[in-house]
């Protein structure tokens, strides 16, 4: 309920500044900042649909991007493909890698003075190369963004591929290419060069256009930094470990509410950003109502699967299974660490545990006693009640006693001596 009100009230907070010009061309300019991530992706999406609805003209995408994630970039450049509408890539500063890709599937590029486009190999997340299936992979859309727009792929390529040597561009074999405004220009890339919007707009020839500023919202702001793939490990680590802190406090305080707020910060930002249906969050009420039957049903099997609800919802709101079964596995290590230092220093005696572990002693002092001590019964003579192999009943006047043969066999209505008792176990011997 609370990821409902969120996500409505962010649907309201969307800044737009518009020139109103009924008569003239409508222009829509988008920011491209920062990392490429599914969460720029939706809004990426909102701003589109909304331009389509507008009826807009036009649409100027500002880059200034280090790159990103592939998957992200490719959506992104799926959505600028079958856009109805005109698109211009200006690049107002860098756009790298994944940024490059998202300016060749725009219908212009146009750059500012000191700007740069390309460097766009593809690498991990730990910062390695990736495999060769990824690299040619990601060749392959990288040339097909450019003959999209009709752009020679050649040089698309070298961006991808070190091996691809253009040394009249300053890229030797090894490197990956990048262009600046004029190389730009000479390769057929750039439209032009051009100081700033105004500039811009006059080389489109829309300077008589509305223009519409478009701005993330504070809920996709939000979203774009939870779904950060460096943020998420450390926010679910944050969850678990206050949760887990809170097991081991009285009541249900700070921590506890920390490891809520983190939980829902981050199926709310994954929501927000496209990730996360209302069916994960479902998973995860199921999954926690699952763990809270436990405690009243017995067998640990709704614990179990409340566990699995859990997992399957958090796997399920990642943009990467990999990276999220990482993710999970880093909080897992940190909460279990965590776990048995407070065990160690506090134990189990606070908090939710005092009433899962059994604290009560029981003492020689208290009254309790393990079994009585009998040793007044050695030597006393009696008369079997059933035949001793090796064990069996005797009657010790009027006292029936369980009792043991040294290990010979002693037939019934026998008579006996008790020679030893070792506990509870009286050792007879026949008389």
């Amino acid at each position: 309920m609370i990821l409902v009100i969120l996500y409505a009230l962010s649907s309201l907070m969307s800044p737009a500044y518009a020139e109103d010009n009924k008569d003239g061309d409508l222009v829509y300019v988008v920011p491209i900042e920062n990392e490429v991530e599914k969460g720029l992706g939706a809004f990426l999406n909102r701003t589109a649909q909304e331009a389509e609805e507008d009826g807009a003209d036009h649409i100027i995408y500002e880059i200034d991007t280090p790159g990103g994630a592939v998957d992200a970039a490719e959506q992104i450049g799926e959505m600028l493909q079958n856009l109805d509408i005109e698109t211009t890539a200006f690049i107002v500063n860098r756009a790298l890698s994944a940024g490059s890709y998202l300016a060749l599937n725009t219908d212009n590029i146009y750059m500012k003075p000191q700007a740069t486009m390309g460097a766009s190999g593809v690498i991990n997340q730990d910062g390695t190369a990736a495999d060769e299936k990824a690299r040619s992979a990601w060749l392959s859309a990288m040339k097909s963004a450019a003959e999209s727009k009709g752009r020679d792929p050649q040089y698309a390529a070298a961006m991808a591929d070190p091996s691809i040597d253009m040394p009249k561009y300053a890229a030797g074999e090894g490197k990956y290419l990048t262009l600046e405004p004029s190389t730009a220009e000479e390769v057929g890339y750039s439209a032009g060069t051009v100081e700033n919007r105004t500039a811009l707009l006059e080389a489109l020839e829309l300077s008589d256009a509305a223009i519409t500023e478009k701005e993330l919202t504070i809920s996709e702001h939000i979203a774009r930094f939870i779904t950060n793939p460096v943020v998420v490990p450390i926010l679910l680590s944050v969850a678990s470990i206050g949760l887990i802190v809170e097991l081991f406090s009285p009541g249900f305080g700070l921590p506890g509410i920390t490891g809520v707020l983190a939980l829902i910060l981050f199926f709310y930002g994954h929501v927000v950003a496209g990730l996360a249906g209302m069916e994960a969050v479902v998973l995860l009420i199921l999954g926690v109502g699952l763990i809270i039957a436990e405690f009243f049903l017995p067998g640990g099997i709704a614990g179990l699967l409340g566990l699995a609800a859990i997992f399957g919802s958090l796997i399920m709101s990642g943009q990467d299974i990999g990276h999220m079964a990482m993710s999970i596995s880093i909080a897992l290590l940190a909460t279990i660490i965590v776990s048995a230092i407070l065990f160690k220093t506090i134990g189990g005696n606070k908090g939710f545990f005092r009433r899962l572990v059994l604290t009560d002693q029981t003492s020689t002092e208290r009254g309790y006693v393990s079994s009585e001590n009998r040793m007044e019964l050695i030597g006393m003579e009696g008369r079997t009640l059933t035949p001793l192999r090796p064990s069996g009943s005797a009657l010790f006047g009027d006292e029936r006693l369980d009792v043991v043969t040294e290990g010979g066999f002693i037939g019934k209505d026998q008579p006996v001596k008790v020679v030893r008792v070792e506990g509870v176990r009286v050792v007879v011997r026949d008389i």
